[in-house]
């Protein structure tokens, strides 16, 4: 037995690390703050500057008017951002982004408290009894074995410490708090959750969108396969008036067709762009500080009374007059066996000829008679009948008559609308294999990886590299901590973009539907790989031990604890340096929006007609796919070691990163970025799904560390706490989860009354009329932002009603202005 780890009066190799790991957090530390404090001087100097990204919410989307305005001046927006309240978020943002906040909060909560009691309590203990078993310390089965002297295990002789040392009950320290940190995890989820129930029965009760008055009817039998037959079933149940049915029909032609003429059209506004490429356009201040053009809108003339004719699609012969004479572009048309061979031929005339060739194709394919599918959308005449319809068995025949939830219009999926059942079971299957592959895939890479937070592997692989860290404590420190961090969040940014592909090939009928999906891949990603396969696989040298004895830990749980108890202790500065990283030193590149400004010229190569700089400058798109599961995983993480040695440094961290996290998160949501799905909550679930889960390993990581200190008897009281923290997932589940799925009868009444969002909506409005902005419509005072996204629309495939789209010429716009026209 190796007596510089065991020996409580001789202690440098603990005394050593720990000096090791305070530098490596202070290294992180130093370059997160450098990266952190840079971007957001950089988001605080440009975001006046470029209102077009940061507010793109209220400058372009005007969807922010509950909203107040920030100031200007470098840090003058900071209180007001802080200053805006749950319901003016609710108002403008909706529900999803309202309880993507109030997990933001409830962490806040959460280890706030946590933090105290490891500050006042865990630390002065751990600090009075140093660690038995250090996290690099190898104890073999001899020495975790131990005999039974009088009745009892005589570990004091086993291992030599000293007996006062097992005499004191500093142990009962991690069986309580695993028991007071349980409850009030479980306090703050039911708390959360019956508070966003009652916001969110509130908020949807009284909201009237055909979203929410529409149901989504699967499982249509092949006799009923008409809009007036299910009509007439519906109504014949007594629920309500049907409004509209829209029976979902194989329009895979039509929808190819309406493809086909948008990619001749993009190239017919290619090759008039080319041809009338002389024209410069002044730069919008507002944007990114790149030569773009406003959008002039699809192409138009002048008639003889000099009204704007907008429905001309083609430019007329006058516009063809160039600056100075110019040659026409060509394109190449591949004919003959295989298309191996090609002649040139005038580009404008020979995609206007396609153009008017595929317009004629979809007018005609308009009117033809499509084959039935069994889904259809039934929008009723109330949310009251709508909501009896989705909680009752409308058909006694299993997987026939399925009422479900309907998406919003603009959200549905149309092209999977007409895919058969066994198709969307094959692709959904399909992808699952996938996703384990990728799973197993993931993990062999990061083995190499996890390889890098010892030494041990270099040492022998690479001698005398590992001479050189040594003899380095920079390098040193840069191997063991910055890159391990780093490569493990540039593939958390990575990965999520393959899953969503993954996810948006499954056959699900809605965007809101590939977006819970996301959630739930891009969590089993981040949870799977970078903390169970870190904390079993810390290290090469640790994935051989594991798997060596892979069958003993299979059937001693006991020695699976110890190992959980041992892994997590040795990652412990892993985690603090990976949470600072990503707090202090990615959270403000967020705000900066650094990808959509890096990306920004990529795009800007590529654009060359003014419909692709409209589509370069449009707001993006928070999903919650991207940003939810990591959070959750550092949440996670803070549990885990909440009560460990040292817990102090993850705790700090962690609540360092959601008040920013916060902070950031609430500026996206309400001011710069748009989230286009239909507004429901129902990521709530999920959150406390996976909150509930590490709950459970934290449970297990305090039986771990009980059983790691010999203490048998204590670890085996936290069987209860287990027991009990699953039977409320059983009883939360049958409780909460219809309230978060559906709208209660007794909560739906008339949009006029008391409600938060309408409130702050008549509000901003008030405000607005006091101000001398001109008034809003007697249909948008009291809306909130679902019922103003949704206003007139209707569930229809637009391949269906579309309009033909013009070409959008920016030259066409300048020449009629110049002339004297108007727009």
């Amino acid at each position: 037995m190796d007596d510089e780890y065991f020996s409580i009066s001789k202690k440098p190799k603990t005394y050593k690390d720990l000096v090791l790991n305070n530098r490596d957090t202070g290294y992180q530390l130093v370059i997160s703050a450098l990266l952190g404090v840079s971007a957001f001087l950089a988001f605080c100097i440009l975001r006046p500057r470029w209102t077009g990204l940061y507010a793109a919410r209220k400058k372009q989307k005007h969807e922010a008017t509950a909203l107040p305005e920030l100031s200007d001046s470098l840090f003058g927006w900071i209180p007001t951002l802080w200053r805006i309240s749950d319901e003016q978020v609710l108002a403008s943002a909706g529900l999803d982004a309202y309880v993507f906040l109030a997990f933001f909060k409830m962490a806040v909560k959460f280890l706030f408290v946590a933090l105290f009691f490891s500050l006042v309590v865990f630390k002065p203990v751990h600090d009075h009894f140093p660690d038995l078993y250090p996290p690099n310390s190898t104890i073999n089965d001899t020495m975790m074995s131990s005999t039974r002297v009088d009745g009892r295990f005589d570990v004091i002789h086993a291992l030599q410490f000293p007996q006062d040392y097992y005499e004191t009950d500093f142990l009962w320290m991690y069986l309580v708090f695993a028991y007071v940190f349980s409850g009030l995890m479980i306090y703050l989820l039911v708390s959360e959750t019956g508070k966003i129930i009652k916001v969110r029965q509130q908020y949807l009760g009284s909201q009237t969108t055909v979203t929410d008055r529409t149901i989504r009817l699967s499982g249509i039998p092949e006799d009923l396969r008409e809009e007036s037959k299910i009509k007439q079933f519906i109504e014949d149940l007594d629920i309500g008036k049907v409004e509209s049915v829209t029976l979902c029909r194989n329009w895979k032609e039509l929808d190819q067709a309406v493809e086909q003429r948008m990619s001749a059209l993009r190239r017919l506004e290619e090759a008039w762009t080319v041809y009338l490429g002389t024209r410069r356009v002044s730069r919008n201040p507002e944007t990114l500080p790149i030569v773009q053009p406003s959008p002039p809108g699809p192409a138009f003339r002048l008639d003889a009374e000099n009204n704007i004719h907008e429905d001309d699609r083609l430019l007329d012969e006058q516009d063809h007059v160039t600056p100075y004479p110019r040659e026409r572009p060509t394109t190449r048309v591949w004919y003959g066996p295989l298309k191996l061979r090609y002649r040139k031929v005038d580009a404008i005339d020979y995609y206007e000829e396609k153009l008017r060739s595929l317009d004629d194709k979809v007018k005609a394919l308009r009117k033809k008679e499509f084959k039935p599918t069994p889904i259809a959308f039934v929008t009723l005449d109330s949310v009251a009948a709508s909501q009896m319809a989705i909680q009752a068995v409308l058909n006694p025949s299993p997987l026939e008559l399925i009422a479900n939830s309907s998406p919003r219009p603009a959200d549905v999926v149309w092209p999977n609308t007409y895919m058969t059942r066994k198709e969307r079971l094959l692709r959904s299957w399909t992808i699952t294999v996938i996703i384990a592959f990728l799973t197993v895939f993931w993990a062999l890479l990061l083995v190499p990886i996890a390889g890098a937070l010892t030494e041990d592997t270099i040492k022998k692989v690479w001698p005398a590299l590992a001479n050189y860290i040594d003899d380095h404590k920079f390098v040193k420190s840069l191997v063991n901590t910055q890159l391990p961090t780093l490569a493990v969040s540039l593939l958390s940014v990575l990965v999520p973009y393959l899953y969503e592909w993954l996810s948006n090939k499954q056959g699900m009928i809605s965007q809101g539907d590939v977006e819970l999906s996301l959630v739930s891949k891009n969590f089993f990603f981040v949870f799977f790989n970078f903390f169970i396969i870190f904390t079993l696989l810390g290290s090469a040298v640790n994935f051989v031990s594991f798997w060596e004895k892979f069958r003993d830990y299979l059937t001693d749980a006991t020695k699976v604890a110890n190992f959980l108890a041992r892994s997590l202790s040795g990652l412990l500065n892993f985690y603090v340096n990976y949470i600072i990283l990503q707090g202090v030193g990615l959270f403000p590149f967020r705000l900066l929006e650094f990808g959509s400004v890096a990306l920004y010229p990529v795009g800007l190569i590529g654009a060359k007609t003014p419909r692709d700089y409209a589509e370069l400058v449009q707001p993006p798109n928070f999903s919650y796919g991207f940003f939810l599961p990591q959070n959750i995983l550092i949440f996670i993480i803070c549990m885990v070691y909440s009560v460990l040695r040292s817990s102090w440094r993850v705790l700090l961290s962690g609540l360092v990163y959601f008040m920013l996290g916060h902070f950031v998160h609430k500026y996206q949501l309400l001011y710069a970025m748009d989230h286009r799905q239909h507004s429901t909550g129902r990521g709530w679930l999920i959150i406390c799904d996976r909150v509930v889960v590490g709950l459970l390993l934290f449970q297990l990581t305090m039986a771990g560390q009980l059983a790691l200190q010999r203490a048998f008897v204590r670890s085996l009281m936290i069987a209860p706490l287990i027991i009990a923290t699953l039977w409320f997932s059983l009883a939360f589940s049958r409780s909460y989860r219809p309230l978060m799925k559906f709208i209660a009868l007794r909560s739906i009444h008339k949009a006029e009354d008391t409600d938060p969002g309408r409130e702050i909506q008549e509000e901003a409005v008030a405000e607005a009329d006091e101000q001398g902005v001109p008034a809003m419509p007697a249909r948008v005072r009291r809306q909130t932002i679902d019922e103003a996204r949704e206003f007139g629309a209707r569930f229809v495939n637009p391949s269906l009603v579309m309009p033909l789209e013009n070409v959008w010429i920016a030259d066409v716009a300048s020449h009629l202005t110049t002339n004297g026209g108007s727009s």
